[in-house]
């Protein structure tokens, strides 16, 4: 056992190993040490401590054996300072994100900084075929790209994905809920076009209709555009 891993261990807590393995169900429970999300805080101060050397043969050591080791990967890459070293080690990661979970841990202040640059590298990934390349893709146009940062063309890439996989579908509909919020009249016009999947129209809309920040007038105006 390597010492990344002898630190995991130490956080270990099975019985929320058994609770979060239900909540991943693509992941058998065997793939799980059972970590509470806050001891991830301590765990990176911790390994803050080793050499450089080890964290980098860590981060070289794919596929990695547990969901934490993965977490603790996807952790790292987020709290990267640096745009082009955080998207080197993404790319070589993003093979290997197996769930959700996993894909939703990423944050990065240098993507934020540089939403232009990154706008290249959201398109190839939401292209690629792998599942979790597109919730990635999707996530970061949803931190990112709603607002002061908002191209119509960055929904267009996200409707017409087709997929049999239901975190790919289901993160479409977050993005549209959300976007319903921030971009009403354009993320509305998808709506009325049927530009979307039966399931994830009917989806976005119920997860819009499900946010405090969507009008009762507007709620009542989405589920009359229920398939």
């Amino acid at each position: 056992m390597g010492r990344i891993e002898e630190i995991l261990f130490s956080h270990q807590d099975e019985k929320y190993g058994d609770f979060i393995s239900k909540l991943i169900p693509t992941l058998p429970r065997e793939k799980f040490i059972g970590i509470r999300s806050p001891e991830y805080k301590k765990i990176y101060k911790e390994l803050k401590t080793l050499p450089e050397v080890e964290i980098q043969t860590f981060l070289k050591s794919l596929p990695h054996k547990w969901h934490e080791e993965n977490a603790l990967h996807m952790m790292i890459i987020s709290k990267s300072t640096d745009f082009d070293e955080c998207i080197s080690l993404l790319e070589a990661f993003i093979p290997y994100v197996d769930n959700w979970a996993i894909s939703d841990g990423l944050s990065s202040k240098p993507f934020k900084k540089n939403p232009e640059k990154l706008v290249p590298y959201i398109k190839k990934w939401i292209e690629n075929p792998q599942p979790y390349s597109k919730r990635v893709a999707m996530i970061l146009l949803k931190k990112y790209y709603l607002q002061e940062n908002f191209n119509i063309e960055y929904l267009e890439w996200a409707a017409k994905i087709r997929s049999e996989e239901y975190y790919v579908n289901m993160m479409i509909a977050w993005l549209f809920a959300d976007a319903l919020v921030f971009q009403w009249d354009v993320a509305v016009s998808f709506l009325t076009s049927h530009s979307l999947e039966k399931w994830t129209h009917n989806k976005s809309i119920q997860k819009a209709c499900e946010s405090f920040r969507i009008t009762d007038e507007q709620k009542k105006y989405l589920k009359e555009l229920k398939y």
